[in-house]
């Protein structure tokens, strides 16, 4: 496991295009499915990772919180799937049902979609505002793996919030923390 921080893309950041296959349904998801949204979550994360499996069923929870809401939401995994066979597109089908997530999860076989979004760890978290700009980069909340705070989603929360009550969104983000992103060997 090692900690790392994300990378804090700049703000207003234009969202990159991508077409990755599902893991549960086979389907491809595009940024289509959320063209009628006022904001879309991007969310990097993977299943064998300790700061993923402390916030995932929280994560679930934000889904169902904000179904039929005005937010798009896709997971992302990364991960080198040879290097790391639970992060295996059949092993994401398995974690997404058991969680009950009711967005999508796409596997990122080459990596091409982590570079684009300059994801640094899972999870990390990328939210975006009707004009598909960067709104928010950061953390989940403040709780860690045996920091004894609750997971809340609260800074997440917030930032979503805002932009779907048309607000605006606090500046004063704080870096996510996680496991690196597990790159392929070049």
């Amino acid at each position: 496991m090692s900690r790392t921080e994300s990378a804090m893309l700049p703000l207003g950041t234009p969202l990159p295009e991508f077409q990755l296959p599902d893991v549960v349904s086979g389907e491809a998801i595009t940024l289509d499915r959320f063209r009628d949204r006022k904001a879309l979550l991007v969310m990097f994360i993977c299943r064998h990772c300790p700061y993923v499996k402390h916030v995932q069923n929280v994560l679930a929870k934000l889904g169902k919180d904000y179904a039929g809401q005005s937010l798009g939401i896709v997971a992302i995994s990364s991960n080198d799937a040879d290097a790391y066979p639970d992060d295996a597109p059949s092993s994401l089908k398995e974690q997404a049902l058991e969680l009950g997530f009711n967005f999508p999860y796409v596997y990122d076989e080459t990596q091409d979609v982590a570079r684009a979004f300059a994801a640094a760890c899972t999870p990390d978290f990328f939210l975006f505002d009707q004009n598909r700009k960067l709104a928010y980069r950061g953390q989940f909340d403040s709780s860690r793996p045996r920091n004894d705070t609750p997971v809340t989603g609260q800074d997440l929360r917030a930032a979503i919030d805002a932009l779907l009550n048309g607000g605006e969104v606090n500046k004063d983000q704080k870096p996510s923390l996680g496991c690196n992103i597990k790159w392929r060997p070049e």
